[in-house]
């Protein structure tokens, strides 16, 4: 499996960022792993449905608690606050999460997909291109991957972020104040954007494609990813078990899917074509592309300070990238 090796690239991390006292504490495995988790979040709530990842874990002793959060800002929070242990999230809140002080640790990431999220009008909207956007009240989570999908998108039609009125909303909000013509445009990801798609006409202005990688992130609360990489393995062998699953099923997966999602089949099927899963070890060139919507955030004066994404990755990220390139 692909993190077959995960214990022994993360032993240079137990050594040098905790120490003899945090070693010693390896061997003693956690009752329970808590994973945070949005509803949106395909891959995991098909683990979750099958019980596949409480099977795994049972000979370790460990057992698995699901916390739901509604958008990747909420988790990240809840992540920081020691509510869970683990979590799944895109490329932006870890950022301004990291920008707040929280502490965490990425430890894995899921490959680019950029058709997954767009900027979306009503069918009938007389806007036709992103540079109409400006002046208007665009909807959107803030701190979240469509925030650097709206930046990036604005940019490259010569538009700053300030040109537009930002409406921070959480997505069931969102789409509720799009649908009432609250807004006039709303960034937002699969599966809402494959559902505002089939359900109410939207016509997409830009996705991701050419703009953003829209990467997606397994992030640990900083003292778990160094004291448990046992449990972290077996949480990643049965991530790429089921993404395995589901790349092969695609019809199959969206039917279990859809029910728990709220959404019709079709529609969950239309989204799980826009996204690959299949979860690896970050790589330094993941990472520096993380770094560049950190950057992009600070000169935006989108968070108060400079960050370095490096001080949340493990230190030996070298040996990651061989990892990964040893997996393919």
């Amino acid at each position: 499996m692909l993190f077959r090796s995960f214990l022994r690239w993360t032993a240079p991390l137990l050594l040098t960022a905790a120490g003899l006292h945090a070693t010693a504490q390896t061997s003693s495995l956690p009752g329970t792993l808590r994973i945070g988790f949005q509803k949106s979040a395909s891959l995991l709530t098909l683990q979750k449905s099958s019980g596949s990842l409480e099977k795994r874990l049972a000979p370790l002793g460990v057992t698995v608690k699901w916390v739901e959060f509604p958008a990747g800002p909420q988790l990240l929070e809840g992540l920081n606050v020691g509510a869970v242990d683990v979590g799944f999230v895109g490329e932006a809140p870890p950022i301004f999460a990291q920008a707040a002080g929280a502490r965490f640790a990425y430890i894995g990431f899921d490959p680019a997909a950029p058709e997954a999220e767009a900027i979306v009008v009503p069918k009938d909207s007389p806007i036709k291109s992103v540079a109409e956007l400006k002046g208007k009240k665009v909807a959107f989570n803030k701190g979240s991957n469509v925030h650097y999908l709206l930046v990036k998108a604005l940019e490259k039609q010569g538009l700053k972020f300030s040109d537009i009125q930002p409406v921070y909303l959480p997505p069931a909000d969102a789409r509720a104040a799009f649908e009432r013509g609250a807004v006039d445009a709303w960034a937002i990801w699969d599966p809402f954007l494959a559902a505002v798609e089939k359900q109410s006409g939207a016509r997409q202005l830009q996705d991701g494609r050419g703009l953003v990688n829209n990467y997606a992130y397994y992030l640990a609360e900083r003292s778990y990813a160094q004291q448990q990489p046992q449990v972290i393995q077996a949480l990643f062998d049965d991530t790429q078990a089921q993404a395995a699953y589901l790349k092969a099923n695609i019809k199959a997966a969206a039917a279990v899917i859809a029910p728990l999602q709220g959404l019709q089949p079709e529609v969950v099927e239309k989204s799980l074509t826009r996204y690959e899963f299949g979860v690896k070890p970050l790589t330094p060139a993941v990472a520096a592309e993380q770094q560049k919507i950190a950057d992009t955030f600070h000169a935006l004066g989108l968070i108060p300070k400079p960050i370095r994404v490096a001080d949340a990755i493990p230190a030996n990220a070298a040996g990651t990238a061989r990892l990964a390139e040893a997996a393919r």
